[in-house]
């Protein structure tokens, strides 16, 4: 039997536990769920005959070493800072690795310690990053194959609500870690390159240069900037490429007003606020705001913000609850990230019977014999309910298809890696099509960088 050891039971393992125990008779799998809680890796297991659930604290060395020694292949579902002591202990111990998340520069040190023991440690392999590199080579490599030069390459993700659950004026739900979403674009410019030009967008500027696009029937979307496109570059073999632009999707509008976050310093998070426990949501609006003996807080914030009683963006606000003088933020030595997240889980919250939507785009452009063209890659997927989600499903299975083929030898190249090899990325787009996760392909005009379809 192969034992497999999952750390961390978060929203995004769902679909992995689910993908891996539908697995457990035929392929002789045993799996071991570590969590500083039980109880949502109770709840997915379900009393399952081929899996447990354990109290498993990853900052316990000795705890950690233990369970990591008696797996075939450990799968960290954890926060991308504590992948590196598990793969450490996976170094010493022998034993193959998959994370979801970005290779970091002490992971990417590992590199020739797992070439040398013939261990995989296969990282980004989730949605964004994951999905994204696979569909994108994928596609890439059958250019290449073709002699084709490539001129224009673009990629979108989102994690969004599904239609029949949008039910707020943003057009927004947490799919995924709020805290991350609060703090989406922080950490320095975005920076990419269109039609030879490199370009470079502050944080303060990037929420009000977005481009606008159209995905299938299902509508219209706008992408602000990722942090960094350039790297993409060297690690997709377009190095030369003049256009190379990679963007998180929203639903038109939500860019626009997120704005007013950044711009009254509510996203910030090197700094904690005094008493921030006992405040309420007004008494947070109010601390970004001048003092006046007369004026309301939403008489300041309209003045300050130039926003009109009637516009949109503030019926935004007034639905998010932020000038309720009752509610009380509760976070001791809050940042004001934290404190602006606490109030957004109130109102973007999944319900029970909620479903989110995954949606990506990819735009190739190219040149062949003389010829322009553009292929239009891309991919809507829907989740069940709130445990079971889009997000769950579309990250989950497959780090669990990786997991799955490392054990069985179908993967084998050893090192730090992502799934860019045609090794890895075939045969796991082509079993992901059986869980309904399929791109589609459609041949466009070329339009190369289309100034008309950026804000700002």
């Amino acid at each position: 039997m192969k034992n497999i050891l999952i750390i961390g039971a978060g929203k995004s393992s769902s679909a992995l536990i689910k993908y891996l125990l539908g697995k457990s008779n035929e392929e002789n799998l045993f799996l071991t769920i570590g969590d500083i809680s039980t109880v949502n890796a109770t709840k997915l297991i379900n009393n399952h005959k081929n899996a447990e659930a354990i109290i498993l604290d990853v900052f316990d060395k000795n705890q950690r070493e233990t369970q990591i020694k008696k797996a075939d292949l450990v799968i960290s579902m954890l926060p991308a800072r504590f992948h590196i002591e598990v793969a450490k202990d996976c170094i010493t111990n022998d034993k193959h690795m998959v994370t979801a998340s970005y290779i970091s520069k002490e992971m990417k040190e590992l590199d020739s310690l797992a070439k040398e023991k013939g261990l995989v440690f296969m990282n980004e392999i989730g949605l964004d990053p994951g999905l994204d590199h696979m569909s994108a080579m994928h596609i890439i490599h059958r250019l290449k194959e073709r002699k084709a030069k490539l001129l224009l390459f673009e990629s979108f993700t989102g994690g969004l609500v599904a239609p029949e659950s949008d039910n707020n004026l943003w057009n927004y739900k947490f799919t995924w870690n709020p805290r991350n979403v609060v703090l989406a674009g922080q950490g320095g410019a975005a920076m990419f390159i269109q039609e030879g030009t490199y370009k470079y967008i502050p944080y303060h500027k990037l929420f009000r240069r977005t481009e606008f696009l159209k995905v299938n029937e299902i509508g219209n979307f706008e992408a602000y900037a990722n942090r960094d496109s350039l790297k993409y570059r060297t690690v997709y073999g377009l190095e030369n490429i003049p256009t190379m632009y990679r963007g998180t999707i929203r639903k038109v509008g939500f860019s626009r007003a997120w704005n007013i976050f950044v711009q009254l310093g509510m996203t910030d998070d090197t700094y904690t606020i005094e008493d921030s426990e006992n405040m309420t949501y007004r008494d947070f609006v109010n601390l970004f705001l001048a003092y006046s003996p007369s004026d309301s807080v939403e008489l300041k914030l309209r003045s300050y913000l130039k926003i009109d009683q009637d516009d949109v963006m503030w019926a935004k606000l007034v639905e998010l609850d932020l000038f309720n003088p009752k509610k009380t933020i509760g976070l001791k030595n809050a940042t004001p990230a934290q404190m602006l997240q606490k109030i957004l889980e109130d109102s973007w919250t999944l319900q029970e019977n909620d479903k989110d939507m995954i949606v990506m785009q990819h735009l190739f452009g190219y040149e062949i014999n003389g010829e322009k063209r553009q292929i239009e890659s891309s991919l809507v997927v829907l989740g069940e309910n709130q445990t079971y989600t889009a997000m769950a499903k579309t990250v989950g299975l497959p780090v669990g298809i990786a997991a799955l083929k490392i054990l069985k030898g179908e993967i084998k190249t050893p090192g730090v890696q992502l799934p860019i090899t045609k090794e890895v990325y075939a045969p796991i787009l082509k079993e992901l099509e059986n869980y309904g996760i399929k791109f589609t392909e459609k041949e466009v005009p070329y339009l190369g960088y289309n100034p008309n379809n950026v804000i700002g």
